[in-house]
């Protein structure tokens, strides 16, 4: 019913910033709630940021609190993660998912994109 499409990782020195997009398509993605998570090698996938479909409401993991920002644009169906102050840590392959529901749980999420790394050098 949904399909998402990261892009816009890359490879940043640590404090510098990227901005990530999730373009979604499918009729059913109106008042989707979405979702950010991020996967490290070796490292469980871990929930980032969520937003509600008017975006008025956005929470985050506490590891990127204060650093990164969710919003979106539903007239382009787009999600978007803005993040700042990039720490080594923060390296993984980020990936947006849309469900029902905004939580921390990643199972909570129905539909997931392929992801896009993120590589921040020290």
């Amino acid at each position: 019913q949904v399909q998402l499409v990261e892009s816009g990782g890359g490879l940043v020195q640590a404090g510098g910033s990227l901005r990530l997009s999730c373009a979604a398509s499918g009729r059913t993605f109106t008042g989707y709630v979405m979702g950010w998570f991020r996967q490290a090698p070796g490292k469980e996938r871990e929930f980032v940021a969520a937003i509600n479909w008017s975006g008025s409401h956005t929470f985050y993991a506490d590891s990127v609190k204060g650093r990164f920002t969710a919003s979106r644009d539903n007239v382009k169906n787009t999600v978007y993660l803005r993040m700042n102050n990039l720490k080594p840590e923060d390296t993984a392959v980020y990936y947006c998912a849309a469900g029902a529901y905004s939580s921390r749980e990643k199972n909570q999420y129905d539909y997931w994109g392929q992801g896009t790394q993120v590589t921040v050098s020290s």
